[in-house]
């Protein structure tokens, strides 16, 4: 081969082979994999069409169904980080011109209401201080006065830990004629979760944080009374990657292509999932449960104070509050660079006042706990 131009090496790296620090991620995801999805993730790849990779996405599907508690048949998993997920859902009902309902009490109702108004909706807003939620009586009042085509909550609001409650909600949107949208993405596999009791029409999580598995790879999911809405669109869906019309012939009998999967990344979920069934996904709830209880307990006998009211705080995310004249980002980066602990640090209005302290998966582990508080004991002032 002759090159007619020379080669510019200015950016050409002599790199040794990758090695990267153990951490405990202890933050707000992701979170640490069980070392069997590690293992499945390093299965060599099959094509995305193959029938043994098609077999484990309809085994995908089921396990999603199943942590989420739903019958949905438009369940998958999209190939993207949760966020991708998320815009999945506003991009597959939203028409211009419908008004959307997002109730905002943290970050990830903010971004709800960004991806809305990027696809044309009319957004309305309710808001709760940071750490709050809403009641029903205050999402009825929201529903007489805006009439929405989509009501749009955080399930559980990542930036602040708090866990809204959903009992009657969806009653609630079938009375006023109106899809139910919810964020789990910090909830899935670690909150209870009952989607069609709860009459739920779409929602979307992630990977790497309740179900202990890489990024990467996000449950989505519609109800059929979503499906028929998407259905009867005007318009083609804005989003050609995440247009359902196109990606249910994928996951579905017609088996059309549409893209490459990230193959390796969905052994790895396909695993996660396995091991939340062969746990019971009530025992999985169960073990957060107990487990961020005793984290409670040993951050209050430090004398740190919590940011959410207990009966709406997260077993999977816990907000602590920095003590007054604590340098926050000092303490978490004293944390990882001495303990190999990765906490963070607060988003939004809630940025320098709390650390963030996640128990997701496979790291909600006691002895996971008693590494934290021992570390805290010893970084904290005295």
């Amino acid at each position: 081969m002759t090159l007619t131009s020379s080669i510019n090496n200015s950016q050409r790296l002599q790199l040794a082979p990758l090695e990267i620090p153990t951490r405990l991620l202890l933050g707000p995801g992701p979170s640490n994999a069980h070392p069997a999805v590690l293992q499945a993730m390093n299965t060599p790849p099959v094509g995305h069409l193959d029938p043994a990779f098609l077999a484990l996405m309809d085994e995908i599907q089921s396990l999603l169904r199943y942590v989420w508690q739903t019958e949905n048949p438009l369940t998958i998993a999209v190939s993207g980080t949760g966020s991708a997920a998320m815009e999945g859902t506003i991009a597959n009902v939203t028409e211009p011109g419908d008004v959307v309902l997002v109730g905002v009490s943290g970050y990830f109702g903010n971004r709800l209401v960004d991806m809305a108004g990027r696809y044309g909706a009319d957004v309305r807003t309710i808001t709760k201080p940071w750490g709050q939620v809403f009641t029903l009586t205050e999402l009825r009042t929201a529903l007489e006065t805006h009439r929405p085509a989509i009501l749009a909550l955080v399930h559980a609001e990542t930036s602040t830990g708090a866990r809204q409650p959903l009992s009657g909600v969806g009653d609630l949107c079938r009375e006023f004629d109106c899809l139910l949208l919810l964020d789990t993405v910090t909830s899935l596999g670690g909150v209870p979760i009952f989607l069609d009791e709860w009459g739920v029409d779409l929602a979307y999580s992630c990977s790497q944080k309740g179900l202990g598995c890489p990024p990467g790879a996000s449950p989505f999911t519609m109800s059929p009374r979503a499906v028929e809405k998407l259905q009867q669109r005007r318009n083609k869906v804005a989003n050609w990657y995440l247009d359902m019309t196109l990606l249910s012939k994928y996951w579905g009998k017609e088996r059309i292509y549409h893209h490459t999967a990230p193959i390796n990344l969905y052994y790895a979920l396909r695993e996660a999932l396995r091991l939340v069934a062969e746990e019971g996904v009530e025992n999985s709830w169960q073990r957060h449960q107990k487990n961020v209880e005793y984290l409670w307990q040993g951050l209050e006998d430090l004398g740190l104070s919590l940011h959410v009211q207990r009966e709406f705080r997260l077993p999977t995310l816990t907000t602590v509050c920095i003590p007054e004249g604590v340098d926050g980002k000092a303490v978490s980066r004293q944390l990882l660079t001495e303990y190999g602990i990765e906490i963070g640090g607060g988003l939004g209005e809630l940025a320098g006042k709390v650390w963030r302290v996640g128990l997701m998966g496979f790291n909600s582990r006691k002895e996971n706990v008693d590494r934290l508080l021992e570390a805290l004991r010893q970084v904290l002032p005295k």
